[in-house]
């Protein structure tokens, strides 16, 4: 399909739209229209009678009340606004280089520029409208000068679409990968500027705002009764509309595409490589690295410099992304930006609010976390602090200390954990309501709790001290099927410890304050970018971790405590893997496997054997957060 074939198809589809919009207007002006026609027979002497006057009667009022729901739908959707996606806006004097190509290249296109740029914490690209008043446009001397004022065919065209650049572009691709990756992009502002096309998209966009606006939840019942009836027909309207929007869509796609076929083809062909490439860093970087920072309340302040961490480290283990590194020696993109540091700040920041829901500045809680000091504000932390929660857990079920003669009364040791979920620990009380063995900080079980998984095979609830609330795993009146399937597969003692620990988890995230979302914001932040707080994170990275998960990284947790402060391991960062524990400045082999071998089977035999090689003492005491 070529560039008119194309623009061609997206016009008669937007042409289509409008005619549903028509149509609907008809359909509520049709009433209004009979009624006229009835009242003007009065005075002319025509359409007298009894019928005819009690179609009068009937008519009018009916036409009034059909066009006051209309004035009131077209009101909402005209006031409803659209969605926009949450970006770090980016100021011309904050990054001159990249207007200007952004500038040259929508020339080389004939096509206007871009109104304004902004940059997203993902790996795509796109043009956003950002016309309505509730976004907040600039200036028009603003998009003048964006747009290049001195030319007339942009002066036609004040406000053109936003475009939205992925941060990790930026930072690992090179200036010409971004220019060859961002030329059909900017190519779709031609199609963007024609009336019909720019017409139809708002009339979409203002039904999808209206429908939003609908499905608030409101406790007012005649306001809940008026806005169904407006959501009702707003949905009524997106469904006709929807086939047509989309085609009309991919009539612009085409013809962007090919319009920017003349501009960088071949290095284009090249830079389609990076993006997949950049896709898999920065998901990896995002799950393995970040979610723990951001889990411990400490946010990555240098994602987008991480990406290139990771991809070094990519193509330095995979022979498929050899030569992938030497292209670092060419001009990187981030430094068309003024202040990269800053910006990457700020869609760091920007990351953490969507992906994990975390304020929108900086605070006591929520801290920034700089790379070099990750092994010990994130990883040494989260071990210590996962570590000492399997302790309590331990103590609320009476799980008494591991005897020895170098260990200290009530010292927590790995020892402790091996003996308890391998059956060799003395668990508590022999008897309901004895009291625990002084100096050991337990708790009084009840004999049911202990014996539950002995006499009936399956994984006990024990009655603790404290109390689980309701609504977590393990609570009375929960469901707990899911985590009955997944922790079907292990010991009794590694599903009630597995429980325990999840509803301990769950009791934390209620008790915490959830931090203020109307922090200050960031010099960078985009004004614009306003979302209801209640809906984050906007895009959750994983699920949420299974009992069996739970109780997995708590107990890699004590192992790697045990590592450093018995046989002088350190913690460090895999720009891959995350976590990770260092012995001697070398990766230690793997862990899971072990792990699981004692949540599974009860065998510590492996476990114990790769911490004999290592020269790990479980016996000796750990230092808890």
């Amino acid at each position: 399909m070529g560039v008119e074939a194309g623009a061609q198809a997206a016009r008669s589809r937007a042409l289509v739209v409008l005619r549903i919009r028509s149509r609907a207007l008809a359909v509520a002006l049709l009433p209004a229209a009979a009624a006229v026609i009835l009242l003007a027979g009065i005075p002319t002497g025509h359409l007298a009678g009894p019928g005819w006057d009690a179609a009068r009667w009937i008519l009018t009022p009916l036409a009034l009340l059909v066009l006051l729901a209309a004035a009131g739908i077209a009101l909402v959707v005209a006031r409803a606004r659209p969605a926009m996606t949450p970006t770090v806006a980016i100021a011309e004097e904050a990054a001159p280089d990249l207007y200007r190509m952004v500038r040259d290249l929508a020339d080389r296109l004939d096509v206007p520029a871009p109104s304004a740029i902004a940059l997203t914490p993902d790996c795509d690209s796109w043009l956003e409208d950002r016309t309505h008043r509730a976004h907040g446009p600039p200036p028009v001397e603003e998009h003048e000068d964006i747009a290049g004022a001195g030319r007339h065919a942009h002066r036609r065209h004040p406000v053109a679409p936003v475009l939205v650049i992925g941060s990790p572009f930026l930072w690992w691709m090179r200036v010409g990968e971004l220019r060859a990756v961002l030329a059909p992009v900017v190519a779709g502002t031609g199609p963007s500027a024609h009336p019909d096309i720019a017409a139809a998209r708002r009339f979409v966009r203002g039904l999808d705002a209206a429908v939003a606006v609908t499905s608030a939840p409101r406790r007012d019942p005649v306001s809940r009764l008026v806005l169904a009836g407006v959501g009702w027909v707003a949905r009524v309207l997106l469904r006709s509309c929807r086939v047509h929007a989309a085609e009309m869509e991919r009539g612009v796609a085409a013809a962007a595409a090919e319009r920017a076929q003349a501009v960088d083809y071949g290095l284009r062909i090249v830079a389609q490589e990076q993006v997949g490439l950049a896709y898999a860093g920065w998901d990896r970087l995002l799950t393995r690295v970040a979610l723990p920072a951001w889990r411990m309340g400490r946010w990555p302040s240098r994602l987008d410099a991480g990406v290139v961490a990771a991809l070094t480290e990519l193509s330095r283990r995979d022979r498929l992304a050899e030569g992938f590194a030497s292209r670092l020696g060419e001009r990187p993109a981030c430094d068309l930006l003024e202040e990269p540091g800053a910006v990457d700040e700020a869609a760091s920041l920007l990351a953490a609010r969507l992906f994990h829901g975390g304020p929108a500045g900086p605070g006591p809680d929520w801290a920034p976390v700089d790379w070099s000091e990750y092994p010990e504000e994130v990883v040494d932390r989260k071990w210590r602090l996962d570590a000492a929660r399997l302790h309590r857990v331990l103590d609320a079920l009476g799980v008494r200390p591991a005897p020895g003669p170098a260990t200290p009364t009530g010292a927590p040791t790995l020892a402790r954990v091996l003996d308890h979920l391998t059956g060799f620990a003395a668990d508590g009380p022999t008897a309901p309501g004895e009291d625990a063995t002084p100096g050991t900080g337990t708790a009084p079980v009840t004999a049911t709790a202990r014996t539950a998984g002995a006499t009936t095979g399956a994984a006990p609830r024990p009655s603790l001290a404290t109390p689980i609330a309701a609504g977590t795993p393990g609570a009375p009146g929960t469901s707990d099927t899911a985590d009955d399937e997944d922790l079907s597969g292990t010991t009794p003692r590694s599903a009630a410890l597995a429980a325990r620990l999840s509803a301990e988890l769950s009791r934390e995230g209620t008790a915490a304050p959830r931090p203020s979302p109307a922090a200050a914001d960031t010099p960078a932040a985009d004004p614009a970018a306003l979302w209801d707080d209640r809906t984050l994170p906007l895009f959750p990275l994983q699920p949420p971790r299974t009992a069996r998960e739970l109780l997995a990284d708590h107990l890699t947790a004590m192992v790697c405590c045990a590592a450093m402060d018995t046989a002088g391991a350190t913690p460090g960062l895999d720009w891959l893997d995350g976590p990770t524990l260092l012995v001697d400045g070398a990766r230690t082999p793997d862990l899971a496997p072990k792990v699981l071998a004692l949540i599974e089977d009860g065998d510590a035999a492996p476990l114990r054997v790769w911490l004999a090689d290592l020269g790990i003492r479980p016996e000796k005491p750990v230092r808890l957060a």
